[in-house]
C-alpha cells in the first residue's frame, strides 16, 4: 500500500481521498482527503484549547506561588503569533471560566490571571505527571530505542515534551536523576545537545503497541481472521460514510500480510529498488510512526513536530503523505492552522478509549474550553449567538453520552464544584 501503489481508496470522483500520486502535489493531497466528521468537530474545540494552553504557559511562566500578573496589552501584541484573529481581549472573554480579567492599580492596565478553577487544573497536570515518572522513563527509552543511533536531539524532544507527558523540567527530573539510562552530550552544532540510551534494551523487552493488539485479537475466542495473517497486521478502521473499493480492500489485505522490521528492531540492509523492498521500508515507517503515537498521553501529535523525529528514525518519505496513505489507521485534521495527526484505534466518538491520568486532567480543560460562557447570566459574557451554544450543547450532550457508554472513561465538569 505504499505511496507508489495506492491509485484511488474511495468511489467518489475527482476528490477521493487518494488518487495516483505522481499525478498530484501534496497539498492538492491533503486537500483531496476524506474528511471524518467526528475528528473535525473534535478539532473545533481542541484547536481553540491549544490556543487556551499557549496562555496559559505565559501566565504560569514564573515558577513561584503568585505568578507576577500578565498584562492584557502584552497578549495583544502576541495576537498573531498566538493566532488570536479577533485579538487576546476578545478571546478572553469566550473562556470566563478559564480566565479571569481584572484591572491591576499597580501597573495601571488591565491584567489577565487563571481561575481558581483553571488554577487547579493545572496543579493536578503536574500531580498527575510527577506520579507517572516511571512511566515517563519508559517513553523516553523507548523513544531512544526507535532511533538508529539511540540518539535524538534534545530540541526535538522539546517540541513533544507535552505530548510525551514529560515534567517541564525533564532535564533535572528525568535525564539527570538517570544517568545509567541516559546520557547528554554535545552535538556539533553550537549549542545544540543530544540525549543518547546509555543502555539499549533487548528488543524482546520491548513490546510494540501493535504486537499487544495482535496477541488480545488472537486470544478473543470470536476471532475470525486466520492467526497467521495476523502476524504482520495492523489494526484498521473506517467511518460508516468512507466507502471502500474491493479492490482496495484487497490492496489493504496484502499489505497486511508484507513482512517488516520492528519499530525496535535493528534494521538490516534491504533492497530499496525493489518492490518489496520499498513496501517494507514503507511499512516499517508506518511502524514507528504507529509506535510513536501510541506512546503519546492523547494519541496524537503535529506533523510537523513528528517531522523532527524523521531522520534520526531512518524514514526517507513525506511524514505526511505517509498518514494519508493509510486513512484507516490515522487521521489528518488541517483545523486550527496545523496539521494534526490521530492515531484513530485510540479514539471512539472523539474521546481516548484507554485515558491515562494525565489526559483524564486534561480533558478536564477541554471541558471548560467547550462550555465557554454557556450558562453565565453577566453581560460581558453574552454568547455572540444562539448558534454557537447550541454548537457547545450538542457537543456536550454527545459527549457525555459517549462518556456513559464507556466503562473504562468519566469526565466531571469542574462547574459548581
Amino acid at each position: 500500500m505504499a505511496t507508489q501503489v495506492i491509485k484511488k481508496i474511495t468511489s467518489s470522483s475527482p476528490h477521493s481521498l487518494l488518487s495516483h500520486r505522481s499525478k498530484t502535489t501534496s497539498s492538492q493531497y491533503v486537500a483531496s482527503r476524506f474528511r471524518d466528521a467526528t475528528f473535525e468537530k473534535f478539532m473545533d474545540h481542541y484547536k481553540n484549547l491549544l490556543k487556551v494552553i499557549s496562555i496559559q504557559d505565559l501566565i504560569l511562566a514564573n515558577p513561584s506561588n503568585n505568578p507576577p500578573p500578565v498584562s492584557v496589552d502584552f497578549l495583544n501584541r502576541l495576537s498573531q503569533k498566538l493566532h488570536l484573529n479577533r485579538g487576546a481581549t476578545a478571546f478572553l472573554r469566550k473562556y470566563p471560566r478559564i480566565f479571569e480579567i481584572y484591572y491591576d492599580p499597580a501597573l495601571s492596565k488591565p491584567c489577565c490571571k487563571l481561575t481558581p478553577t483553571a488554577m487547579q487544573i493545572s496543579k493536578d497536570e503536574s500531580t498527575a505527571i510527577n506520579d507517572t515518572h516511571p512511566l515517563v522513563i519508559d517513553r523516553l527509552t523507548r523513544l531512544l530505542s526507535m532511533s538508529l543511533s539511540k540518539t535524538l536531539p534534545l530540541r526535538a524532544i522539546f517540541k513533544v515534551w507535552r505530548e510525551l507527558g514529560l515534567p517541564d523540567d525533564f532535564e533535572d527530573s528525568i535525564l539527570s536523576q538517570n544517568p545509567h539510562l541516559f546520557n547528554i552530550l554535545d552535538a556539533h552544532e553550537p549549542n545544540t545537545h543530544l540525549i543518547k540510551l546509555v543502555t539499549t534494551p533487548s528488543h524482546e523487552k520491548l513490546t510494540a503497541a501493535v504486537e499487544n493488539w495482535r496477541i488480545t485479537e488472537c486470544c478473543k475466542d470470536d476471532c475470525s481472521v486466520d492467526r497467521t495473517e495476523m502476524r504482520f497486521s495492523f489494526k484498521h478502521g473506517y467511518p460508516p460514510s468512507m466507502k471502500l473499493k474491493k479492490n482496495l480492500r484487497a490492496k489493504v489485505k496484502e499489505w497486511q500480510k508484507l513482512p517488516y522490521t520492528g519499530p525496535y528492531e535493528e534494521l538490516t540492509s534491504v533492497k530499496k529498488r525493489s518492490k518489496t523492498g520499498v513496501m517494507e521500508i514503507e511499512k516499517r515507517a508506518v511502524a514507528i510512526v504507529h509506535e510513536f503515537l501510541s506512546l503519546t498521553v492523547e494519541k496524537t501529535v503535529e506533523v510537523e513536530k513528528i517531522s523532527h523525529f524523521r531522520k534520526w528514525f531512518g524514514i526517507d518519505l513525506n511524514v505526511r503523505d505517509l498518514f494519508l496513505d493509510h486513512p484507516g489507521m490515522f487521521y489528518l485534521s488541517t483545523k486550527g492552522k496545523r496539521h494534526t495527526v490521530f492515531l484513530r484505534e485510540g479514539y471512539e466518538r472523539g474521546c481516548l478509549i484507554e485515558p491515562n491520568p494525565v489526559y483524564v486532567v486534561r480533558r478536564k480543560l477541554l471541558d471548560l474550553v467547550i462550555l465557554g460562557r454557556r450558562g453565565l447570566r453577566s453581560d460581558d459574557y453574552k454568547l455572540s449567538s444562539s448558534e454557537s451554544e447550541e454548537e457547545d450543547d450538542d457537543y456536550l450532550q454527545e459527549t457525555e453520552n459517549d462518556q456513559g457508554e464507556s466503562h473504562n472513561y468519566r469526565t466531571h465538569l469542574l462547574v459548581g464544584r
